[in-house]
């Protein structure tokens, strides 16, 4: 069975209904990144960052997998999956893909300020000022905030090491690290990449480019790769 790595960015999560910073010119929820989603942030106001995380996890709780989603976790039926991504969420664990990487945190847990190994399961949506861990230190959202090291790299770098098809669903490979996975997958592996606006630059391989939207991109690709 063929390893499929698929790396999956904000537009998967869009259609589904969840907005991102880019949605609206650096702008989340009405709010600058510098206020909710760096270490500095948090110095300053961690009332301000927990209020906002509290209304991300509500948000992403009601939300339901889409398509694309779906497809992805069907082709577990045909190829060794793993998902590599960026986005937050746990919509591609509910719609049932096995093997999920979060690049960059999960809202759905929170960790303690003290011990980074100290992660926890989020209970619901809301977190508070005042919830500790066991070794008595506040309780903050399990997300790498801009300014932090993306620890889940080297794992990702391995499993695009040994992947035989690469596929690049809802992100503009214009956010790096992750974006430089594309470079760590052998010379002859093929590279599909879905999004609404074809990637600038070479990506020095032979690339399928569907310039579509997740869920719709994704039945043409669950197309082409049976086809094989």
């Amino acid at each position: 069975m063929k390893k499929l790595v698929v790396l999956t960015g904000a537009g998967i999560s869009a259609e589904s209904g969840l907005k991102t910073f880019r949605d609206a010119g650096g702008l989340w929820e009405g709010h600058d990144v510098t206020e909710v989603a760096t270490p500095e942030a948090w110095a300053k106001d961690p009332h301000l960052v927990q209020r906002f995380y509290n209304e991300r996890r509500k948000q992403a709780l009601s939300a339901q997998p889409n398509l694309a989603h779906e497809i992805l976790a069907q082709l577990e039926e045909h190829f060794e999956v793993q998902v590599i991504t960026q986005n937050v969420d746990d919509l591609h664990e509910r719609a049932g893909s096995s093997n999920v990487l979060h690049l960059h945190g999960e809202l759905s847990k929170i960790r303690s300020t003290l011990d980074e190994s100290l992660i926890y399961d989020c209970k619901g949506w809301e977190v508070n000022m005042g919830d500790l861990c066991e070794k008595g230190s506040q309780l903050r959202p399990h997300i790498v905030w801009f300014g932090e090291a993306v620890t889940m790299m080297e794992p990702a770098i391995e499993q695009s090491l040994s992947a035989d098809i690469f596929l690049v669903v809802g992100t503009s490979l214009q956010v790096y690290p992750a974006a430089g996975l594309v470079q760590y997958t052998p010379s002859d592996c093929p590279l599909y990449v879905v999004d609404p606006s074809k990637p600038s630059g070479n990506l020095g391989r032979s690339t399928t480019y569907i310039e579509d939207k997740a869920s719709s991109g994704m039945k043409k690709v669950r197309e082409l790769l049976l086809e094989k």
